[in-house]
């Protein structure tokens, strides 16, 4: 396995953990329990810069849809830069 390979498939990872922690505020009190604070450590310092600049339109957060969108630009960008070498 190379490097690009294991590099993309983190981004893949956390990926499907962003996926998660978005479908966590569907479901009442599921932020709140230590499952979800862990997820929030996690998720919360990526999303962050995104929230910054795309503000909320009236009860939607659209940032991490341009979150997730962004990390499969960055996977993208792995397999672009590796194979260059």
């Amino acid at each position: 396995m190379n490097i690009a390979v294991l590099l993309a498939e983190i981004i893949n990872i956390y990926s499907w953990i962003l996926i998660i922690y978005i479908f966590m505020s569907w479901v009442p009190n599921a932020r709140e329990s230590t499952f979800g604070q862990i997820m929030a450590s996690i998720c919360e310092p990526y999303l962050a810069p995104f929230r910054k600049f795309i503000p909320p339109l009236g009860m939607i957060d659209i940032s991490p849809i341009v979150a997730i969108f962004a990390l499969n630009f960055a996977r993208y960008g792995v397999f672009a830069i590796f194979g260059m070498f």
